[in-house]
């Protein structure tokens, strides 16, 4: 897989400087290719250097963060934006989310949380150039398409590389390395990724218990899955939903009408 070209918008150095020093983006297979302290900069490296991510800030001078997003969408829609910054407000998240954001991060930005959100990027963006492949396409990638098309389907059973080496008579080995060759990410991050986002969907969609989000996502034990969800959400599952309905409510929106 080749490395994801990576801008960094801030105004403030000191937050573009520990982006650069303090994360690991070689072990994400991303390169920091430029950076801008301002909108209007950010619009011209955007058009220049054609990044596939872009790291945002949205109190940046000029021209702000959401406005830049949503004027460089026109031009390049396949880049990924992911705001990170000071404002905990609502109104903003509700904004990054009608412009389809990838993530919405807040400082001081806490580097592991943030490469999980790395990895769930890789992982959307290989699902979004799936969706759009050409017939032509290399029998290897056919493969990895055919596995994570199964995994998907199947989120509520047993799921390991064995399984997948017997359901595709592959080698659990050269399956492993498939998922770190066309997607970026080992096998195990893709898995708990989107048994993450079936969870998300199912507590937000339906009323089912958690044991039984936990049940249809793939998670045998509830007290397990909850574990993981706090890991990767930083809130439990009834809290998740919790928040979502209070924020339904205080919007007068009709709850459950997120799919």
């Amino acid at each position: 897989m080749k490395k994801l070209r990576v801008l960094l918008v801030d105004d403030e150095i000191m937050i573009r400087e520990g982006f650069k020093r303090l994360f690991d983006w070689e072990a994400h297979d991303c390169e920091v290719i430029g950076e801008a302290a301002d909108g209007m900069e950010a619009m011209a490296q955007i058009d220049t250097l054609k990044p596939n991510i872009v790291i945002m800030d949205i109190n940046i001078p000029i021209m702000n963060g959401l406005k830049v997003i949503k004027l460089a969408r026109m031009k390049h829609p396949d880049i990924a934006f992911v705001i990170v910054s000071g404002y905990d407000d609502f109104s903003y998240c509700r904004e990054a989310l009608r412009l389809q954001i990838t993530d919405y991060i807040l400082k001081p930005v806490n580097y592991e949380e943030f490469g999980t959100c790395i990895d769930n990027l890789k992982i959307s963006l290989f699902e979004k150039r799936v969706s759009t492949t050409e017939e032509s396409k290399e029998q290897e990638e056919r493969t990895i398409e055919s596995i994570t098309r199964y995994m998907q389907a199947n989120l509520a059973k047993e799921m390991s590389l064995s399984v997948l080496a017997d359901e595709f008579h592959l080698n659990a080995q050269y399956i492993s390395q498939l998922f770190k060759n066309e997607i970026g990410v080992n096998f195990l991050v893709y898995l708990t990724s989107i048994r993450m986002e079936k969870a998300k969907k199912l507590l937000l969609s339906t009323s089912l218990s958690v044991a039984e989000v936990a049940e249809q996502s793939g998670y045998g034990d509830y007290r397990v899955f909850t574990k993981v969800f706090k890991k990767s959400e930083g809130i439990t599952p009834s809290q998740y939903r919790r928040d979502f309905l209070d924020v339904n409510d205080s919007n007068g929106e009709r709850k459950g009408d997120l799919q």
